[in-house]
């Protein structure tokens, strides 16, 4: 039914192409697109006349002929491809309480994560007028919930999640593996990113194994993260930056050891238990972020420490990885896989030493 409306508006548009020379089908396509996205929706539009099918874009003016009814109609058609919102950008979502909810029941044994990520982001998203971008630096043993939790925000804060065009991740001994190329990586870097604000009004960047970043690298960012209103004209000041981070590892796991050997549950476990330390370390460690100035300028929001998993955390990894896939499972299975991880240290074997990485990947040998 909605096509016959449509019908009408695209014979409309037909005739007074004629008005217009075009050599081919797809000239014709173009000039359809450009003229509904300059003209109705009020697109940056700004034809390059070097492009012939750019050439024939009529002016504002031609649409004074047409009703209000079928240009309401174009517009109902073109959201309904999920193009345009009512408000915003639809690439971006920011929904918190997904946020929160997701942080809550998918992430185990990370009540610091779920505490400090989900107030930063948002009382970030809440505050507009931010006066600089939000840094977090996430530290932890590897298969601690680092990399989930990065998945998480862009899942909640952004429609197409990490595939989404405001989001751009960065592995460091991938993207940047020859010291002798750190210039060559700067301007690459720093394009990467200026060309993405320029874009999205919110963005999200990702640095995995950032311990192994050049200290050079950063500091080609840090006017980014800093105190700026912009830089060469460009704000940054709604992006948001994530570095995730070996270092402190074996930190946070000695705190959570002795909180144990004392008694005391590990959700008594406090950022001032922590994020003090975990600083320091950072400072004194090998590798970019020691040698940057992200570090003396003290420029990183907040240090987020990811303690080691439990058996008890890794059932609940397993359960999560069997209904993921749509299987049932039962106490019983659920022990096995657990118990069929390594855990640390040697004596207490408290820790698993691979966290819940390996699960989705493990429950395959307990499959019927």
């Amino acid at each position: 039914m909605f096509v016959r409306w449509l019908l009408p508006v695209l014979l409309a548009l037909s005739a007074e192409a004629d008005f217009f020379q075009f050599e081919s089908i797809s000239n014709v396509s173009t000039y359809y697109f450009n003229y509904i996205y300059c003209n109705i929706w009020e697109g940056d539009c700004q034809p390059n006349q070097d492009d012939a099918t750019q050439q024939a874009v009529p002016t504002r003016n031609l649409w004074a002929g047409f009703s209000q009814d079928y240009t309401s109609l174009l517009h109902q058609w073109y959201c309904s491809l999920g193009q345009c919102c009512e408000s915003g950008d639809c690439r971006i979502t920011n929904n918190i309480s997904g946020l929160a909810r997701d942080l809550q029941t998918k992430l185990h044994g990370q009540h610091l994560v779920q505490s400090v990520v989900l107030k930063a982001i948002q009382g970030f998203i809440n505050n507009p007028e931010s006066n600089k971008p939000l840094t977090l630096s996430f530290h932890g043993w590897s298969g601690t919930g680092k990399n989930f939790v990065a998945r998480v925000i862009a899942d909640n804060l952004y429609r197409d999640g990490v595939k989404s065009e405001c989001v751009r991740l960065f592995i460091a001994p991938f993207h940047f593996p020859h010291a002798r190329l750190v210039d060559t990586y700067k301007g690459q870097l720093r394009e990467a990113i200026r060309d993405m604000v320029l874009r999205c009004p919110q963005t999200l960047f990702i640095f995995d194994e950032a311990e192994k970043l050049h200290p050079g690298l950063i500091d080609a960012i840090k006017p980014y993260m800093d105190h700026y209103d912009n830089v060469d004209g460009v704000s940054y000041r709604r992006a948001i930056f994530l570095f995730l981070s070996n270092i402190g590892g074996a930190t946070i796991n000695d705190v959570a050891l002795d909180y144990w050997h004392s008694g005391q549950n590990r959700e008594d476990i406090g950022m001032e238990d922590l994020e003090h330390r975990l600083r320091a370390e950072t400072m004194e460690s090998h590798g970019g972020f020691a040698q940057s100035e992200l570090m003396s300028g003290h420029l990183i929001d907040f240090f987020v420490p990811f303690l080691p998993l439990e058996y008890r955390h890794v059932k609940l990894c397993a359960r999560d990885a069997y209904a993921a896939r749509g299987l049932e499972t039962d106490e019983a299975t659920l022990d096995e896989v657990a118990k069929a991880m390594l855990y640390v240290p040697k004596e207490e074997r408290l820790f698993s030493a691979q966290g819940c990485k390996s699960i989705p990947q493990r429950i395959n040998f307990f499959l019927p």
